[in-house]
């Protein structure tokens, strides 16, 4: 059974069997009903059209009812084999489609795809919601839960069967009729709420267009930043100008380098008022209905907030637990950021400057402490982290930590024109899985980057399906005859991915549901965290650091002054990040569903309780907090911290013995990597690291820890 309770609005089900244009489909017509005779039977993305989607999501929901029924109705009594596992097993035909469709809506939407999904989330709601209030299914799901101690099930099993029956209990089953109803009616409003805010920022990104048209105005600015911007502009039909916008691609260098104090404001301040601009994409109204609406499905299922229902599956299992977390780290943090102030306030004096450092002047005067505390300039960096060197070097890690290797193939279809595709094998050539990696911000891909499966890995008749992955960025592009050129943040960024990429191809699991990434969300992050590490290591370094010119490897001093600026601006980093986290918890631990709410009030007050100081913005305003409301972090922003916490510990267990040790790189990958969720995340960690994890490693990594 696919995602049964995942209630979010990424994807899509139903139409009523016929194409946009009214017209009948043809099911020989439509790849989705067809097995798929493409390499490695990745989808034939040559050959899907957008209007083969409604037919196959109505194809895979009738499908999947079937299935349903038949589990319903097996004469024998209910078992772990012909009722857990038949769950699991259901909906492949569905989630066939609905893979596909969630990847390719987040990186390559259309207001055709957009359409489609904000007329089937509510559908797709629905169907699940079929499913997790019927009773008679329940009857039997509870039936083998009840026996559960009577039977023989390996600990795989028995993790299936538990989450199985609190998925069902959480879903909604054990309400009464009237309660059930309104779930539902939540369930469904949630889903539209979710995917309109989404559409709302990619809007306001695309639109929103800083052009300059005095060359003046670009002082500061690298050569390559304004070459960039002017391809930009040129595609946007305003040729011998330049484009800027608040894509962070664009944004950032321009808010790094240009000497126009007016123009970084007017850049930055645009970044900050999205989906809070009282027009059509305004999100306000959406974000406040989504937050009572969470708030009243988790009052129904008997929880006092809705991040009480989040934290019960998580590794965190209360509000306390996240407040214990992110307290300890805040207060390290904090005076950290007031010494940054100071000292760039300091520098803004001693240029004659007669203004204090607002928000917009962050990123430009920390650029140059930097180079003056560090003799570091970003821009001096990226000639080394050319973005193929880069991805290069990403490889020889994973080959170097676990023998796999990655060979570019030609045959297979491509979800974008811009994406590469690989074939990823063990040590001994056997196939491994398939990995997409999509680099370029295009107008009709999100921000951010993320990690999607195509495909999970899990076990069918006894035969192991292999995963395909896709990993998706937004890089800076190449420029002129110019390649594209990383920052160091971009590095670690290509980094991270390819860790939940490993979380997803090492995956060695039998059940779907429970495979790959499916695991608490305080955990999915250890995975990816954990190899941003190696980014930053001297010897990893020298093998992606390559001059795109010369050839020449990045030189010694360079490495050094990297490793001197380690600690830079970790108050910021910190406080813009964990300032986040509150909000996030301030949302999803209201208690009062009727009171007005003012989301500006609500927000200040949030960030003035915690002492956020006026100089950083907290680094998504809830206006466009996508991770939280049109994604799957409500009460568990947060989770990148915890796993932060993880990852230092864990990665201290390399330095204990060699950068690419062999058995404890065989060991993260057989206890944590090919685990998935079929055991509590921290018993899986403990067995890895011997112990529990500690906060030390973590503190002293960020310069945060105390002398």
């Amino acid at each position: 059974m696919k995602n049964i309770l995942l209630i979010i609005a990424a994807t899509s089900l139903m139409a009523a069997g016929c194409n946009q244009t009214g017209k009948k489909m043809n099911d020989t017509a439509n790849p989705f009903f067809s097995e798929y005779t493409t390499p490695f039977q990745v989808p034939p993305f040559n050959e899907i059209q957008d209007e083969h989607y409604l037919p196959a999501f109505e194809k895979g929901i009738a499908m999947h009812k079937e299935e349903i029924e038949e589990i319903i109705n097996n004469p024998e009594e209910p078992d772990f084999e012909n009722t857990i596992a038949a769950l699991d097993r259901s909906g492949e035909q569905l989630g066939k489609v609905q893979y596909v469709f969630n990847g390719v809506l987040s990186s390559n939407t259309n207001e055709q795809l957009q359409e489609i999904a904000q007329k089937v989330a509510p559908m797709e709601s629905g169907h699940f919601d079929d499913i997790n209030l019927n009773p008679y299914l329940f009857k039997r799901v509870k039936a083998v839960y009840e026996k559960r101690k009577e039977t023989d099930l390996n600990i795989e099993q028995k993790t299936l069967l538990d989450e199985t029956y609190k998925n069902f209990v959480r879903g909604g089953a054990e309400l009464d009729d009237d309660k059930q109803s309104r779930f539902r009616e939540i369930n469904q409003k949630i889903s539209v709420l979710s995917l309109k805010f989404g559409d709302n920022i990619l809007s306001e990104n695309n639109q929103y267009k800083l052009i300059i048209d005095d060359e003046n105005d670009l002082a500061g600015l690298p050569d390559g930043v304004i070459a960039g911007a002017a391809e930009a502009a040129k595609a946007a039909g305003q040729d011998g100008k330049w484009l800027f916008t608040t894509h962070k691609p664009s944004m950032i260098p321009f808010l790094q380098y240009a000497e126009n104090r007016k123009l970084r404001e007017k850049l930055h301040k645009a970044y900050c008022a999205r989906g809070d601009n009282r027009n059509e994409l305004d999100n306000n109204n959406i974000l406040i209905e989504m937050a009572r609406l969470r708030l009243e499905r988790a009052q129904l299922l008997g929880y006092e907030t809705h991040a009480h229902f989040v934290l019960e599956k998580r590794m965190a299992k209360k509000p306390e637990d996240v407040y214990n977390l992110l307290n300890p780290i805040w207060e390290a943090a904090l005076p950290v950021s007031k010494k940054e102030v100071a000292e760039m306030q300091s520098l803004i004096t001693r240029e004659g400057g007669d203004f204090e450092l607002a928000h917009w002047d962050w990123w430009y005067y920390a650029e140059k402490l930097r180079k003056e505390k560090y003799d570091l300039d970003e821009e001096e960096l990226r000639p080394y982290f050319e973005l193929e060197n880069v991805r290069n070097g990403l490889f020889q890690v994973c080959t170097n930590l676990y023998g796999i290797t990655f060979d570019e193939r030609h045959d297979i279809p491509k979800d974008h024109a811009d994406a590469q595709v690989f074939e990823v094998k063990e040590a001994d050539g056997s196939h491994l899985g398939v990995l997409y990696m999509d680099f370029y911000p295009r107008a009709s891909k999100r921000g951010g980057a993320w990690m999607e499966a195509y495909r999970k890995q899990y076990n069918k008749n006894g035969k192991n399906i292999t995963p395909v992955i896709t990993t998706v960025f937004n890089f800076s592009k190449p420029t002129g005859d110019k390649p594209a050129l990383l920052s160091f943040e971009e590095v670690s960024t290509m980094f991270h991915e390819m860790g939940h990429a490993l979380h997803g191809l090492f995956s060695d699991c039998t059940y779907e549901s429970i495979s790959g990434t499916s695991v608490p969300w305080d955990f999915v992050e250890l995975p990816s965290s954990i190899m941003e590490n190696w980014a930053s290591e001297p010897e990893v370094m020298k093998m992606y650091g390559k001059h795109f010119e010369t050839g020449e490897t990045i030189p010694d001093e360079l490495i050094q002054k990297i490793k001197n600026a380690g600690h830079f601006n970790q108050g910021f980093v910190n406080v813009e990040y964990l300032s986040a986290a509150f909000l996030d918890m301030n949302w999803h631990t209201l208690k009062d569903t009727k009171s007005e709410i003012d989301v500006d009030q609500f927000e200040s007050k949030a960030l003035a309780n915690i002492g956020l100081i006026p100089e950083i913005v907290v680094r998504y305003r809830s206006t466009y907090f996508s991770h939280i409301f049109s994604g799957g972090y409500s009460a568990g922003y947060y989770s990148y911290k915890w796993s932060e916490v993880l990852d230092a510990d864990a990665f201290d267990a390399f330095k204990e013995t060699s950068l690419f040790d062999a058995e404890t790189a065989g060991s993260f990958r057989e206890n944590i990597l090919a685990r998935g969720g079929t055991e509590d995340p921290m018993v899986l960690y403990k067995r890895f690291r011997g112990r529990e994890p500690s906060i030390a490693p973590l503190l002293k990594r960020s310069g945060l820890s105390k002398p």
